[in-house]
């Protein structure tokens, strides 16, 4: 059935009609190569502000919202306007008890301490944690390993450290795990070192036991914050509007009062930033499909032209006995060959623009553009999508070549 494919008459027409006008060709093609370009281009780039995006969040419980006290805007119950709220371990632990959809309570305390080792000192964040913390934002350790419970029971002097706090205390390549360090002047024993993030509360470099932290600092019950993990499946709005309902009652705090209480609803952000990919990803596939269409379309438009130049050679071929199957072969080919050529180079092109992103943008932390690139199946999908509409389209100026009569054909001047 695709014999004639193999023929090398068949390949010389082609290219004796399309090298007719060198520069009609080009100008054909390019619709196609800019549509094909244009969509793997920019699906590259949105898999790679994906990946950046999940590189930033993957470790990250995102269905949470961050609560912290501050200080009332009414008067409520014999207290004043102004009222600073602190809120306790006892109120982290009735808001796990009493709301539903809640999946974890991390209640959180920081401050600052001064850093000493050997001639080496800074002053550096200093936050007092339970375990459950690598849970809900799981650290990138480098080395080592984080708090554990034992840590917790037994009040142990061990800290966790940053990358940065390594860089600034400890000679390159000097084993750090097993050291000590003087924090206020205590000995920490360096269990774990592990990779800055800029999510989970304030920047913290160094994390001790929570129970350390209340002894060094003499907190008691008192914490900083509280990070609340909703289920996959909670409404983490509505998780947020309990619980602070609840701490407003438990603190002695006006319903309305809107002060009282600070918070950062990060899954709420989180669905906004997923939106936006799924908007993009959209959108990508909208303009690059559509760019690909006018392409396509203007090589039909282009093949029309060249049906209607061509006239004389379809009656003289019609004449000598081809039959209207064999025309309209020859013109879906030369559409098909065109729009597979196109679209080949611009994926091409299009994968070259994404390894030169990759270059600029993909290295690093910091990284905006996290490999950017498009799978095999895309590639795929979109040259079957080509050799489909090329056909489709290679039809309308097939049909056109063989309405027109041999003699009336043949009498075309």
């Amino acid at each position: 059935m695709f014999k004639f494919l193999f023929e090398r008459d068949t390949w010389q027409e082609v290219y004796d009609s399309l090298s007719k006008n060198k520069v009609r060709t080009v100008l054909t093609m390019f619709g196609v190569w800019w549509g094909i370009l244009l969509l793997i281009w920019l699906l590259g780039s949105a898999r790679g502000i994906e990946n950046s995006f999940n590189r930033l969040f993957g470790s990250f419980a995102t269905n949470s919202v961050f609560v912290w006290g501050q200080s009332t805007s009414k008067p409520f119950k014999g207290f004043q306007e102004g009222k600073r709220v602190r809120l306790t371990l006892t109120d982290a632990k009735k808001v796990e008890e009493n709301i539903d959809g809640i999946e974890f309570v991390v209640p959180r305390n920081q401050n600052q301490g001064f850093v000493v080792r050997n001639f080496l000192s800074g002053t550096y964040s200093v936050a007092g944690d339970y375990p459950l913390l690598d849970l809900v934002q799981k650290k990138k350790l480098i080395h080592g390993r984080f708090i554990n419970q034992k840590d917790i029971d037994d009040n142990k002097k061990v800290v966790v450290i940053s990358e940065d706090i390594y860089k600034q205390l400890f000679q390159k390549d000097e084993e750090a795990i097993g050291e000590y360090i003087k924090i206020n002047s205590m000995n920490f024993k360096v269990i774990g070192m592990y990779e800055v993030t800029s999510f989970g509360g304030p920047p913290t470099d160094m994390h001790i036991p929570f129970t350390t932290f209340q002894q060094i600092y003499n907190q008691g019950e008192q914490i900083g914050w509280m990070m609340i993990t909703g289920k996959p499946e909670a409404d983490i709005r509505q998780v947020e509007l309990d619980a602070k309902l609840l701490l407003k009652n438990l603190n002695k705090i006006h319903p309305e009062d809107k002060r009282a209480f600070g918070s950062f609803n990060f899954g709420k952000e989180f669905a906004k930033m997923t939106g936006f990919l799924s908007g993009m990803q959209f959108l990508t596939w909208f303009v690059g499909i559509a760019t690909l269409f006018a392409g396509v379309f203007a090589i039909g438009n282009i093949l029309l032209i060249t049906v209607k130049e061509r006239t004389k050679e379809i009656g003289v071929r019609r004449a000598l006995g081809a039959t209207p199957f064999e025309i309209k072969r020859q013109i879906i080919v030369e559409a098909v060959f065109i729009t597979i050529v196109a679209g080949l180079l611009g994926i091409i092109s299009g994968g070259l623009i994404l390894i030169l992103e990759n270059k600029l943008w993909g290295q690093g932390s910091e990284a905006f553009l996290v490999n950017p690139s498009v799978s095999i199946t895309i590639v795929f999908i979109s040259l079957v999508i080509l050799v489909i509409l090329g056909t489709l389209i290679g039809l309308i100026p097939a049909f056109k070549a063989t309405s027109i009569k041999p003699i009336e054909a043949l009498r075309e001047e």
